[in-house]
């Protein structure tokens, strides 16, 4: 299996942690040296390794954004 890689551009913010110490963030992250996207996926405190996650283009964050602003809660 090839090796994945993968740089933390950009640290947005901390969502919430897990009851195992792990923290889900939302990040701009680029992967195999590709351009950076919107990545929601939880992580260890070194960074070195993570969950499943999901990853958004900007386009996808607007609508989003505009989804959660819309919600009645």
């Amino acid at each position: 299996m090839a090796e994945l890689k993968y740089e933390i551009v950009e640290k947005l913010g901390v969502l919430g942690e897990t009851g195992n110490g792990w923290t889900k963030e939302l990040n701009m992250v680029s992967w195999n040296e590709r351009e950076p996207v919107y990545d929601i996926r939880t992580w260890n405190a070194a960074h070195d390794r993570m969950g499943k996650g999901i990853t958004l283009s900007q386009d996808e964050l607007m609508t989003l954004k505009d989804l959660l602003n819309g919600m009645q809660m």
